[in-house]
This record gives structure tokens, sequence and C-alpha cells, in this order.
């Protein structure tokens, strides 16, 4: 990543902080203090805010940008944030970011009911900023990801499942609420129908691209790094990508020992180089990037709708992400 593009992330991510520290603030005093708490210690626990950079950056793009962008940005925020409160409830993760999660610091309930508060105050910022028509794609994104998470589950217990059904886990879960940034924030910009579509269609493929690149750090990544513990999908049953693959192509002996890895709960992850050097065997791991590489080509084509506006710095940084989402390390 450009160290311009890093500037760039690095400053915007601050103003969304600031702006999210004043919205609190407007209410805190209203709030449980034990909530206002909560909302602290898992908004501002590092992140670089690329949801709401990508509505600020669509709205540019398609000719608007003013200081009320940054007002309804910060739902995206709000919503991730929520949607990884939950998570961390689901998975029974202790840490994230590199410190406690919520669920391991706070209790299980204490951080369902935060994640119910931000996704309530979302709502409610998309519907004040955006209007009606914004909460709508809003609110399907936001049907999308609980649809994908159940899918998830379901694929939890299927070590069979395909391309196919990953992939509509992926669309769920992450990619829909990053196409509904790029998608909502066009449309504070004015963008007609044709460039509102393409922006969607970028930021779906951005996030599919993004959601392979975080599973293959699951199994690559440096946790000094990612915040987050090596082999965590594996530990919990997750079928990502790379695994898949590796499923699918595996001769009969490595296939066998793989499911017998995989119904073994609580062994999995003493078992993490053995399944790390047998996708790597099959080449899951080469050709899960391959895939991330291809979202993020397609991604690439919906910008070409903006071609005559490629001197603005809005459109260099949407072209520029691509890019950071196959770099990232974190």
């Amino acid at each position: 990543m450009g160290m311009e593009l890093k500037k760039l992330i690095a400053e915007q991510a601050a103003e969304i902080d600031r702006l999210m520290r004043e919205d609190i603030s407007e209410f805190a005093v209203n709030l449980d203090p034990l909530l206002v708490e909560i909302l602290d210690y898992g908004l501002f626990s590092g992140g670089k805010r690329v949801r709401p950079l990508l509505a600020v950056l669509s709205a540019g793009l398609c000719g608007r940008c003013d200081p009320a962008v940054y007002r309804l940005a910060i739902a995206f925020e709000y919503l991730h944030a929520a949607t990884l409160f939950h998570d961390d409830v689901i998975d029974r993760a202790e840490t994230r970011r590199g410190r406690m999660s919520i669920n391991k610091r706070y209790g299980g309930v204490r951080a369902i009911l935060a994640g119910d508060f931000l996704h309530a105050h979302a709502m409610e910022i998309i519907g004040r900023f955006g209007g009606i028509e914004a909460l709508s794609v809003f609110t399907e994104a936001t049907r999308g990801m609980v649809d994908g998470e159940f899918r998830q589950l379901r694929n939890a217990g299927n070590f069979d499942c395909s391309e196919k059904d990953y992939f509509l886990v992926v669309r769920g879960k992450t990619a829909l609420l990053i196409g509904s940034a790029c998608e909502i924030g066009s449309m504070y910009g004015g963008a007609d129908p044709a460039e509102r579509k393409a922006l969607k269609i970028y930021g779906i493929n951005l996030g599919c691209a993004f959601q392979i690149i975080d599973d293959l750090l699951d199994y690559q990544g440096d946790q000094q790094e990612t915040g987050k513990a090596v082999g965590n999908d594996l530990a919990e049953g997750k079928m990502t990508l790379p695994l898949i693959l590796a499923m699918q192509r595996a001769a009969p002996p490595d296939r066998h020992r793989l499911l017998c890895i995989l119904q073994r709960a609580d062994e999995r992850v003493q078992h993490l180089d053995e399944v790390t050097s047998l996708i790597a065997a099959y080449h899951g791991f080469r050709d899960a990037r391959k895939r991330a590489e291809e979202s993020i080509s397609a991604a690439r084509a919906e910008l070409a709708l903006f071609e005559d506006r490629r001197d603005l710095p809005s459109f260099q940084t949407l072209e520029d992400l691509t890019l950071y989402v196959l770099s990232r390390k974190k």
C-alpha cells in the first residue's frame, strides 16, 4: 500500500473516530454508564474505518462531499462493530485486535445488547441522512448479514460444502455491507441508476476479496499483526475457501485425514500445521488468492464507468483500495 493511501486512510479514520466520539457524547448522558464504557472499548480499539471511507469516496465520485456525508458514513462503522460484538459471542472469541474481546471482558449478554444498540443507532443515522430509500438498502444488507451467519453455521457442520456455499456466506456476511456503503454513498452523491449499480458491484467484489484474504490470514497471518489467533477458523470448524479447495482435490487418504481432524472439535487446532501443509499441497492457498484477484479485477472493471472522473482523488483512492485489499497483512 502506497504511503499516500496509508496517510489518507489514517486521516479519514481519525475524522471518523472524532465524529463517533462526538456522536456518542451527545446521548451518553442518557445511557447506562456500562453501555457507554462498552461502546468506547469496542469502537475505539483500532481499525482502518474502510467501510465509512468507501461511503465518503462513493459520494465524492458522484458529485457531493460535504461534512454531512461523514455523519452518514459512521453508520457503517457502527453496524460493522455491532457484527463484531456479536461474532465474538458466537465464536466464543477471547481476543479482538490484540486485546480481550468484549465477550471475554464484559460477558456475552452485554456484548449482544451493545451490538443491538449500535445496530439500531446505525439505522436511525441512515434514515436521517440518507432517507427511506437508503434505509431500505441498509436493511437489505443487514438481512443478508444474518442470512450469511446462518449459512455459515450450516456450513460448519458440512465438511463437503462447495465454493458456491462459501460465496453465499461471504456475500451475506461481508460483501453486502461493503456494497451498501458504496451504494448509499453514491445515492447521497446524486448517482444515476447505472452509477449506483456499478459502485454497489464494486463494493461487493471488494468485500469478497477482503474476506478471502481474511481467510488466508487466518492460516498464514502473523498474530502480532492481525491481532487474532492463527488457526481460529480451523478451531471453530469453519469451511473457508482454502480448506474447501483442498478438500475437493485431496487424494482419498488425505481427505480422510482432514475429515478425521475436522470431526474432533477439541483437537482441531492441535493439527493446524498438518492441515496447513495439506492445504498448501493441494494449492488451496494459491487458488484462493487467485479467486481474490479475480474479485478485485471485477471490482476494478466497474470503475470504468467513471473513467471521465479519473482525475478526481476519490476515483484514484477507490482504485488504490483494490490493491490494498490484496496486500493487507491484518
